[in-house]
């Protein structure tokens, strides 16, 4: 499907957004593998900690991501669906308040070949300025679950990743005023 400037269900004009934060990875893999693991629960359980993803793969579909107890941590739409090469969805976290204090996130995953290798480029984008304490979540999780989607590709195992809570994160999130689950 060709990328809009806007999405047809809730009217998101994504030329407002700018990269806060680019990550690119090489993992030895084909590009529908990659999709695959981007876009299904399967595969996203083995690398995300526990969560799973749903992917109504269509423009406007839903995209959800689910916490290992099955709640709904991440709602979102599919903005952009280009099999096995492109996926835009807004990504927005369901704490109280967080999407009205910070706005609306936007994920792209670009998937290109490189050689026997696939070249993964994961940009997280929002629709104004963020503090580096705020985004300070993103850019300690992030790389954590590119490796481990990686380590599942290329051998079949996840990653054994132990990290604190984002702390910089949540005590900006909670001077803001949003609520923190827990």
């Amino acid at each position: 499907m060709a990328m809009t400037d806007k999405s047809k269900s809730r009217d998101l004009d994504i030329s407002r957004f700018s990269p806060e934060t680019v990550y690119t990875i090489y993992i030895a893999a084909q590009p529908d593998e990659v999709w695959r693991a981007l876009s299904s629960g399967e595969f996203s359980r083995q690398y995300f900690f526990g969560f799973a993803v749903e992917a109504d793969l269509r423009a406007c579909g839903a995209f959800i991501v689910r916490a290992p107890d099955g709640s709904e941590h991440i709602s979102g739409e599919v903005i952009v669906c280009q099999p096995p090469q492109r996926l835009t969805i807004t990504w927005d976290v369901n704490w109280p308040g967080l999407v009205e204090a910070l706005g609306r996130t936007l994920v792209t995953y670009e998937i290109e070949p490189a050689g026997d290798a696939v070249r993964l480029t994961m940009t997280e984008a929002h629709d104004r300025p963020l503090s580096d304490d705020i985004l300070s979540g993103g850019r300690q999780g992030w790389p954590a679950i590119l490796s481990g989607l990686k380590s599942v590709l290329e051998t079949g195992k996840p990653l054994a990743v132990k990290m604190p809570p984002p702390a910089r994160m949540l005590a900006a999130l909670k001077t803001l005023g949003v609520k923190l689950p827990g």
